[in-house]
């Protein structure tokens, strides 16, 4: 397969140096599969990350250094190779300061053609991929060398095309009218009514609800919630209050607003406006959806910030 236009930024500061790549997957696994990103980080120091909920499943395929990933509740994952599938909290990701890898993003739909698991049961985890029933034919890890070992970006994307593409041929088939409710939600950044959502797709609303929960992993309002939350974001990193923000994106007012901000984030919507204004130390947030607000970069140690870097420990969301 040809490989997609490939887009790169990089730079050298005194913390180190870093490299973002991105891609689109080819035509034959859109939508489903909706960006490829590719990652060099070599830094003097660890990192860390905050990531908040977004609309996609994650496959983050390391070359070899591992990541450590936290989330409230949950004992931390220390993995080379990641699959987070649908999630309604925060968690923090940290790593030595030296990282390489891709990140693909898909749909939750498509995750659940790829790994056959009914997606409910990955809700708000974190795991080795290859401890996941696949079609692949070979463990991940190897894919994931094999991707290290050649040259650029564009021949590891090229690649990645050709692979998924025969894994998502011999996947679980997912439903066309799952498909087709997910890409309304969407569209809708998550405020069209359920009722009328199983309208939509000819389904009752307790059909929808259980074929979201094996596909998507969340229910339909859990699934809305999540991009209302999203486009939120968004609004208040381009600057919009939080007063406007709350009527644009269809919550009741700004305390409903940021009472879901702070149970699916862990801070305040002001918090998370004001984080995202400071300068990046030594590579920007590389947003994992582009044009979507949903990374911030935290200090390596909590006590290096007193705003949301102490992990907003106040709301008990993150440490």
């Amino acid at each position: 397969m040809t490989a997609s236009v490939v887009r790169t930024r990089s730079g050298q500061g005194p913390g180190g140096s870093w490299e973002f790549a991105a891609a689109r997957p080819h035509p034959r696994l859109r939508p489903g599969v909706m960006s490829y990103r590719g990652i060099r980080l070599a830094m003097n120091g660890p990192r860390r990350r905050l990531e908040t909920p977004i609309g996609a499943s994650t496959l983050l395929l390391g070359f070899e250094q591992p990541v450590r990933i936290s989330r409230a509740g949950r004992t931390p994952d220390t993995l080379v190779s990641v699959y987070c599938g649908p999630t309604t909290t925060p968690a923090v990701g940290e790593h030595g300061g030296r990282f390489s890898g891709i990140e693909v993003l898909m749909t939750p739909w498509a995750a659940f053609t790829l790994f056959g698991t009914p997606q409910h049961e990955l809700v708000n985890r974190t795991v080795d991929p290859d401890e996941l029933p696949h079609s692949l034919g070979s463990p991940l890890g190897e894919l994931a060398a094999a991707l290290a070992a050649l040259p650029g970006w564009a021949d590891r994307f090229g690649l990645l095309d050709e692979v998924l593409t025969r894994w998502r041929e011999a996947g679980t088939p997912s439903s066309e009218r799952v498909a087709r409710a997910w890409s309304l939600l969407v569209r809708t950044s998550g405020t069209i009514p359920v009722p009328r959502l199983a309208e939509e797709v000819g389904w009752s609303v307790r059909h929808l609800e259980n074929r979201f929960r094996e596909q998507i992993g969340l229910g339909p309002k859990a699934a809305a919630r999540v991009l209302r939350l999203q486009r939120a974001r968004r609004l208040l990193a381009q600057g919009q209050s939080a007063a406007e923000t709350a009527a644009l994106c269809g919550f009741y007012d700004q305390a409903h607003l940021s009472g879901e901000f702070k149970a699916m984030t862990g801070c305040t919507p002001r918090e998370f406006a004001q984080a995202r204004r400071l300068p990046a130390q030594v590579s920007p947030a590389a947003d994992r959806l582009s044009g979507e607000a949903t990374s911030l970069v935290l200090p390596a140690r909590p006590d290096d910030w007193s705003g949301p870097g102490a992990y907003f420990s106040k709301t008990r969301r993150i440490g």
